[in-house]
């Protein structure tokens, strides 16, 4: 049987070099950029001995490759990179926020029927309460630059809770509170509007902590009626229907890389 690992040039020519490190990657994330699957998943199948750069077989996913010039191919099939997309959705309250629910719940992209992109993926999370904008792409560096907390993506929420909030519960809200011995702190928060038994507040947030806010709400014996993304960085949610799908604007894409610092990364 024909050995199939890499050849000593094979190996020599996939190492990393240092002129060219804004195109050479490693291959599972190449395959992952190229948007053909995860990298566990490319791990996986180069482990497998299915994938090929220039038609010589890699199994080590350690190995580097240009991917302005390399010809990667996965079971004798070209991969072509995946155009991109970015789309919003305006979730609805019941939904989960996965793309299979081994509890049979009805998910997010029980609204994408109409995108049929095997690697589209939400950017973040929404919980199965909360409602509101949720991202999708298949631009993975796109999406975990949004995510990362050193790039300080603001999200903001509009919150209804079961009372009316003083100003020393709005200060603790920005200046820290403890929950389960963490420290949650939101960036902004202020009043929108009130009435006689409930009232609705503004929360802003740069990090990403599970079930941040309901916490803070919880340490501060409140409850939280509705929660609400509206924005992400300058991104707006709008007028976008309940369950609705729209494709970002050039200029609301451009505005986002830039909030998260992507177009200085670039120059």
């Amino acid at each position: 049987m024909r050995d199939r690992r890499p050849s000593h040039k094979t190996r020599e020519r996939l190492k990393p070099a240092a002129d060219m490190a804004g195109k050479r990657v490693t291959l599972p994330r190449a395959l992952s950029k190229l948007g053909y699957c995860s990298r566990t998943q490319a791990e996986r199948l180069i482990a497998e001995s299915r994938v090929a750069v220039d038609d010589r077989i890699v199994s080590d996913a350690s190995a580097w490759v240009d991917l302005s010039t390399a010809r990667i191919s996965v079971d004798g099939l070209v991969i072509a990179a995946e155009a991109k997309i970015y789309l919003m959705l305006n979730k609805p309250r019941g939904l989960v926020t996965t793309r299979h629910d081994p509890e049979g719940r009805p998910t997010v992209y029980d609204c994408l029927k109409n995108f049929d992109i095997p690697h589209l993926s939400p950017v973040g999370r929404l919980d199965k309460a909360s409602e509101g904008l949720l991202l999708f792409t298949n631009d993975t560096e796109f999406a975990q630059t949004l995510l990362d907390p050193i790039t300080h993506v603001t999200k903001t929420y509009h919150v209804q809770i079961d009372r009316l909030m003083g100003d020393e519960e709005i200060a603790a809200m920005t200046s820290g509170i403890r929950h389960d011995g963490e420290l949650l702190t939101a960036t902004a928060t202020r009043r929108l509007r009130q009435g006689d038994r409930n009232s609705w507040i503004e929360v802003e947030l740069d990090e990403g902590r599970n079930r941040q806010i309901r916490r803070m709400l919880e340490a501060l014996g409140t409850e939280c009626l509705r929660l609400v993304r509206v924005a992400i960085g300058g991104l707006e949610l709008g007028e976008l229907p309940k369950g609705a799908v729209r494709a970002l604007t050039e200029a609301e894409l451009q505005g986002l890389r830039r909030r998260a610092g992507m177009e200085r990364a670039r120059r």
